[in-house]
């Protein structure tokens, strides 16, 4: 029965290890758009969440776009966003490489953990995120997502548990749907009608929006702090501390 119990723990205890936590965004939660150097916009563009700019202080396009949330140019929440940006990049960034990835076509599914582009991922067609938990994508160097491609969630996904980290630039095609949080090193653009269920954050560079809209999956939230988790963080979350148990349990059976 000892036999069977350490077996047993030992198995809970590697898929513990498998399991991911979010990555801890900040103050940067707060906004749907958040650039370094400039944002510019043409067209209808509706933005749900903070607009943020630091240190740049070039706003162009609004109006026309419109912001549901507080605009911020090179002010101190501003920089507090940038550098809990950074944070989060390099979280992402820092995570142990996952399953290896570099086109994903038409049809393709894929279920929670990291997924590692040594180079430029590039997304056609549609791609089915499924399952409740984190996903997070290393990208070497740009995000290509192709025009009226999609991303869907399925199974338990949401946007707020979805990463995208971008080690150069990302663009999203006309017309495509995309879900998740955008960690860009340098720019990300939206070409015409892109929607985004997601953040649009760039590090170093600039933020360019053609009729597009983008959802924070927070809301607005101005001047409201992190948001909370999303149910299946709490239960990822819970998962950690579970974990921790089985590894205390695990050590004095083993040394019993």
């Amino acid at each position: 029965m000892r036999k069977f119990n350490s077996l047993y723990l030992c198995a809970m205890f590697s898929v513990c290890l498998k399991a991911q936590l979010p990555v801890p965004l900040g103050s940067a939660a707060n906004f749907g758009v958040l650039a370094s150097s400039t944002v510019t916009n043409t067209g209808a563009t509706l933005v749900t969440g903070s607009l943020g700019i630091s240190p740049g202080t070039s706003l162009s396009g609004f109006p026309p776009g419109t912001v549901d949330g507080v605009i911020h140019l090179a002010d101190g929440t501003a920089a507090t966003a940038q550098n809990d940006l950074t944070i989060a990049y390099n979280n992402a960034q820092g995570r142990p490489a996952g399953t290896t990835v570099a086109t994903i076509g038409a049809g393709g599914t894929l279920t929670p953990g990291v997924y590692t582009a040594t180079s430029t991922l590039g997304i056609s067609g549609t791609l089915t995120l499924n399952g409740a938990g984190v996903y997070i994508f290393q990208i070497g160097s740009g995000l290509n997502v192709a025009s009226g491609s999609q991303v869907i969630l399925a199974g338990g996904a949401t946007a707020d548990n979805v990463f995208w980290q971008v080690g150069s630039s990302a663009i999203l095609g006309s017309g495509s749907i995309f879900y998740g949080d955008i960690l860009a090193q340098a720019s990300i653009t939206e070409n015409t009608g892109a929607v985004l269920n997601g953040r649009a954050l760039a590090r170093t560079g600039a933020v360019t929006l053609q009729g597009n809209t983008d959802t924070n999956p927070d809301g607005p939230g101005p001047g409201a702090p992190n948001p909370t988790p999303a149910p299946a963080s709490l239960s990822l979350v819970g998962t950690g501390l579970a974990c921790t148990a089985l590894y205390q349990w695990r050590k004095r059976l083993l040394r019993a």
